[in-house]
């Protein structure tokens, strides 16, 4: 562990103009340099196309359109000033960290190596994205009222779930390592800063490209493979492909280095005494997310680039025709696709354990084996993944050992779920609205799981595979479980990030309608599914059409209740700003003891951690930090240890 720190910097005395904050690298830039390096590029893609080809390139040209997007690429961490450190090492200048607290708000619009301030980026950027997969999403029910396709073609509707699926995929596969992942971290491990804040924030921007870069497939004829780009379809579908292709590969690199990053930051710089039996358990969720990040996604990046070469120089990996084989594609797809459905869950785990014992007044029940049960998915979910292949051909020698894994893995999933409920028994439960968001987690993930045990085995996948059965659990296990709890999060932490309280009413109107109305959602589509209904497709049987009409309006309102959150935020964040306190939930974890908002370098002096921040309901239980004398900001109240101010 580090136990050395440098002081903490002295406040900002004096922020520069508006004129002068626009000189420099910041968003703009990296949107105009992003855009004249994809047209550069584009245009010497096609040159090299043409050359290559001869006479028989044509109107879609997969080399200029990659070289496109990889200009765009270099042009906004050019514009963003990424590689102005490099460049001034390389001079000789001095290092040093790019707080950009002088900058006000518009540090939010350029590189900042605040891990804090990269945080609220990330928040932003993945509610836009998320926001735009929720409104691809309405309009695959709006088209599903009718058993015929109405006002969507059928090739443009399957462009537009796919864009539904793997936006939702990306953004939610960053939706909790970036903005919880990256705020709390180093404030529960008493750090002032992430290990690497210059990856911290290049992941950041990498994700947010990525989201544009997959937007632009409308643009480019879209693609009909859905989110886990299948082969051959990938090799012969129109130049969205190659947006799929490139967006998918920058949250794969961005996912292994955020992941990094936080391996790093929690074995480095722990505070003394935070001995790895007392780290908080929504550090261990982020930590088993991490290293699944990182075994993950360079298979996903390995597969993305041979895809990417059979559309640009004719290799066959995945094309049977010329002696490849796209069995390769689904095993490297899936190797990384199912470790990443827990890397959706299992920061889900860690959030609502870690919210359980501050709303139940005791201490977590069980701490060790939650952790043993973290890594024990992480472990199996790298044994898995054939399961998704039991009606695509293989040897069916293999299936019983898959189908055995795949039951196994529920072991340490439901050792965490028993955790949940052995800390809430007896408890003194408080309902504030992230306590409702985690015991609708508990609810929803426990039918995801039980629907999941008909799908691992082999006799009943036969029959569910493909159709909406599958869909309904895939939901029940992501949406109901990772985002009720991400949301969740929100609630609990949101205070703690602006320094102003989320409306309690507003939070639970929110709260009913999208527990309410995301059962009446998705509970039906399993009927849909053993009634034969496929995915993906437009047309079905018509006596399904009732069934399809009630699902459309409950998940039209499951929409509208979001937007409810979204008005709570707007109205309490940026309109009402009503003051939390540093510690409003009465928690005893660090990054409570900290003023809210918390200032840029965290902590004066970094703690000593004397224990686990699970000592609800025991009497003379020790302060679980002693910050030795009282904390002081610049011109500002003294901190007492406990949060409150003298």
């Amino acid at each position: 562990m580090s136990t050395t720190e440098s002081p903490p910097p002295t406040a900002i005395t004096k922020a520069p103009r508006f004129r002068e904050q626009l000189i420099g690298f910041h968003l703009l830039w990296g949107v105009v340099l992003a855009a004249l390096g994809y047209f550069v590029c584009h245009w010497l893609g096609t040159k090299i196309g043409n050359h290559i080809k001869g006479q028989t390139a044509t109107d879609q040209d997969d080399i200029a359109v990659l070289l496109g997007f990889l200009g765009a690429t270099l042009g906004w961490l050019i514009g963003l000033g990424f590689f102005n450190y490099p460049l001034s090492r390389m001079m000789g200048r001095p290092a040093s960290l790019i707080e950009g607290e002088e900058y006000g708000v518009w540090r939010y619009f350029r590189l900042c190596t605040d891990h804090k301030v990269v945080a609220v980026q990330y928040f932003v950027a993945v509610l836009f994205f998320f926001g735009v997969g929720g409104l691809n999403a309405m309009l695959i029910r709006g088209e599903l009222t009718s058993d015929n396709a109405t006002f969507i073609q059928a090739g443009n509707y399957l462009t537009l779930v796919s864009l539904h699926g793997t936006m939702m995929l990306m953004m939610m596969s960053a939706g909790v390592l970036g903005p919880l992942g990256n705020y709390l971290v180093p404030l529960m491990i008493g750090a002032r800063r992430m290990a690497f804040p210059r990856v911290e924030s290049l992941t950041l921007w990498l994700t947010v490209l990525a989201g544009f870069m997959l937007i632009s497939a409308i643009f480019l004829g879209g693609f009909p493979t859905g989110w886990t780009g299948y082969a051959p379809l990938s090799v012969e579908a129109r130049a969205g492909m190659d947006a799929y292709l490139f967006s998918f590969a920058l949250i794969g690199i961005s996912l292994c280095l955020v992941g990094l990053n936080i391996i790093a930051t929690v074995m480095t710089m722990r505070a003394p005494g935070l001995y790895w039996n007392r780290i908080p358990v929504f550090v261990w969720g982020m930590v088993t997310t991490s290293v699944l990040a990182v075994l993950a996604a360079p298979v996903l990046f390995a597969a993305l680039y041979m895809a990417a070469l059979d559309r640009t120089v004719e290799t066959t990996f995945f094309l049977a025709s010329n002696g490849g084989s796209p069995f390769l594609w689904y095993n490297l797809f899936w190797f990384f696709g199912h470790p990443e459905v827990y890397i959706l869950a299992l920061p889900g785990f860690g959030i609502v354990l870690e919210i359980l014992p501050v709303f139940a007044r005791k201490p977590l029940w069980g701490y060790r084996v939650a952790v043993a049960g973290m890594f024990g998915v992480a472990l199996l979910s790298f044994m898995v993944w054939q399961h998704h292949l039991f009606v695509s051909g293989i040897n069916a020698n293999l299936r019983p050992f898959y189908m055995f894994t795949t039951e196994l893995i529920s072991i340490p999933t439901g050792i965490i779920f028993l955790i949940g409920m052995g800390t809430l028994w007896r408890a003194r439960i408080r309902f504030t609205v992230p306590m409702l968001f985690c015991l609708a987690f508990f609810f929803n993930f426990l039918i995801g799981g039980l629907s999941g045990v008909y799908l691992s085995d082999v006799p009943s996948n036969v029959t569910t595979h493909g159709s909406y059965f599958v869909m309904a659990h895939f939901h029940y296990t992501i949406m109901g479980g990772l985002v009720f709890a991400t949301i969740g999060g929100f609630y609990y932490w949101l205070p703690k990030i602006t320094g102003f309280k989320l409306n309690e009413t507003l939070g639970k109107i929110h709260f009913w309608m999208m527990f309410i109305f995301f059962n009446l959602t998705f509970f039906p589509l399993f009927a849909a599914g053993l009634l034969g209904m496929p995915r993906r497709v437009s047309s079905y049987n018509p006596s399904l059409h009732g069934l399809n009409v009630f699902v459309s309006i409950s998940a039209w309102c499951l929409g509208l209740s979001l937007l409810v959150f979204l008005a709570n935020i707007v109205w309490t964040q940026l309109l009402l700003r009503e003051p939390a306190g540093p510690n409003p939930w009465l928690s005893k974890s660090l990054e409570w003891q900290l003023p809210s908002p918390v200032p840029s370098y965290n902590f004066e002096r970094i703690p000593v951690i004397n224990s686990a921040p699970y000592s609800y309901g025991i009497p003379d239980a020790p302060p679980v930090a002693d910050f030795g004398t009282p904390a002081r900001l610049p011109g500002g109240p003294a901190i007492t240890p406990e949060g409150g101010v003298l």
